[in-house]
C-alpha cells in the first residue's frame, strides 16, 4: 500500500498543504500566497505572516484534502516544516501538525525546508538519484549542496551577505518596481541587452564557491544615483545587465563545483530557479560540460506543501520521528 503524506508548509509567506503518495506522486498541492499583503511594505513582515497563516492553513488544509478526495482518515503520515524559516510562522505549522497528530493518532515528522527544496526534483517522472549537486536559491537561501544520499548533506558554498531573492528584491525597490522583485525584473530583462552596463560579479574566481550579491546592490544604487531612475528600454536594460550578472555568478560556480567534485547530476531549485535567464544558463553551461541538468517545472520552484510531504516522507524512510516536543527551529541547518 502506497504511503499517503499530508505535507504543511508555513516557513514564510506561504501556506500551503499537499497530498504526495510515496514521495513521487502529487494527489493535491494547494497554495495561499501573501504577496498581496507584504506588498506594500516592500519584504514579508513577520508579524503579519504569522497571523495570516493562522487564519489561512485549516482552509488550505481542507481544499488540499478535498481536492485529493481524501479524508484525514486516509493519511498515514504528516509532515511539517519546523525550520528554517520565519519563528511565528514556522510555529504555526508545527502546532498544526502536533494538534493534528493527536486529534487523529496519525504520526508526524518535522521536514527541513531546504531539503524540501531539494526533494521537490523526486516529483518528476526522471527524477535523478543522488549523489548530485544541487543548488538552493531563493529570497532567503542561496546555498550549493552536495546531496550524498537522502539525509546526508554537505554545504559545498554559499552566500556571504544577500541571498539572490534578496538582491532582487531590493533592486526592484531601487528602481521602483513592485515586490517581490524577481518576476518584474525577469519581464524586463527579455526585453533588454544583458551586456547594456558591466556590474560586478560576485565574488569571482574558483578558489571558492560562495557568492556575495550586496555589492551588485549597491552597484544597481550607484548607478540610479548617478544616472536618475531609468524608464523605458534603458530600465529594461539595467534589468537585463543585473540579471545576467546574477545568473552569470551563479551557473559558473555551480557548473565549477560540479566538475570538481566530479558529479554529473546538478539540480536547480528555489524561488529564484523559475527565473528564465538562471534556468537558461544553467542549461548552456551544464550541456558544454556534459553534465546532466535538472530543473523543476516553476510550480515546485516557489514554497509548497509537495516538496515538504517529500523530505517527510525520507526522513520517515530513515526512520526520523516526531514527538510532542518538536518545535520550530529558525535556524535549522541541515
Amino acid at each position: 500500500m502506497p504511503l499517503l503524506v499530508l505535507g504543511i508548509e508555513t516557513s514564510c509567506d506561504e501556506t500551503a498543504a499537499a497530498l504526495v503518495e510515496d514521495g513521487r506522486r502529487v494527489l493535491a498541492d494547494v497554495v495561499s500566497t501573501q504577496v498581496d499583503i507584504h506588498r506594500r511594505w516592500g519584504g514579508v513582515v513577520p508579524e503579519l505572516a504569522s497571523r495570516n497563516h493562522v487564519v489561512q492553513v485549516m482552509p488550505v488544509l481542507h481544499e488540499a484534502l478535498t481536492r485529493a478526495g481524501k479524508t484525514l482518515d486516509d493519511v498515514d503520515l504528516i509532515a511539517v516544516t519546523s525550520g528554517p524559516g520565519l519563528i511565528g510562522a514556522l510555529l504555526v505549522g508545527v502546532q498544526v501538525a502536533k494538534s493534528l497528530s493527536l486529534a487523529t493518532g496519525k504520526p508526524f515528522v518535522g521536514a527541513n525546508h531546504l531539503e524540501g527544496h531539494l526533494l521537490a526534483i523526486r516529483l518528476l517522472e526522471d527524477a535523478p538519484e543522488p549523489p548530485f549537486l544541487g543548488l538552493v536559491v531563493s529570497g532567503g537561501h542561496t546555498s550549493l549542496y552536495e546531496v550524498q544520499d537522502y539525509g546526508r548533506y554537505r554545504l559545498v558554498g554559499s552566500t556571504r551577505d544577500d541571498a539572490a531573492g534578496e538582491a532582487y528584491d531590493k533592486t526592484a525597490r531601487i528602481l521602483g518596481l513592485p515586490y517581490p522583485g524577481g518576476l518584474p525584473i525577469d519581464q524586463l530583462a527579455q526585453k533588454g541587452n544583458p551586456e547594456a552596463i558591466r556590474f560586478p560579479r560576485a565574488l569571482p574566481g574558483a578558489e571558492n564557491f560562495d557568492w556575495s550579491f550586496s555589492g551588485l546592490k549597491t552597484a544597481v544604487l550607484h548607478h540610479v544615483r548617478k544616472h536618475g531612475v531609468p524608464e523605458g528600454q534603458e530600465l529594461a536594460d539595467l534589468c537585463a545587465s543585473f540579471q545576467e550578472a546574477v545568473a552569470d555568478a551563479l551557473s559558473k560556480k555551480f557548473v565549477a563545483a560540479a566538475r570538481r567534485l566530479g558529479l554529473k547530476r546538478l539540480v536547480v531549485c528555489g524561488g529564484v530557479a523559475a527565473n528564465s535567464r538562471l534556468r537558461s544558463l544553467c542549461q548552456e553551461r551544464a550541456a558544454d560540460r556534459n553534465l546532466q541538468l535538472y530543473l523543476p517545472p516553476v510550480r515546485l520552484c516557489t514554497d509548497n506543501g509537495a516538496m515538504i510531504a517529500v523530505a517527510g516522507y525520507e526522513a520517515w524512510r530513515r526512520g526520523l520521528r516526531g514527538d510532542f516536543n518538536l518545535s520550530a527551529d529558525p535556524a535549522w541547518r541541515m
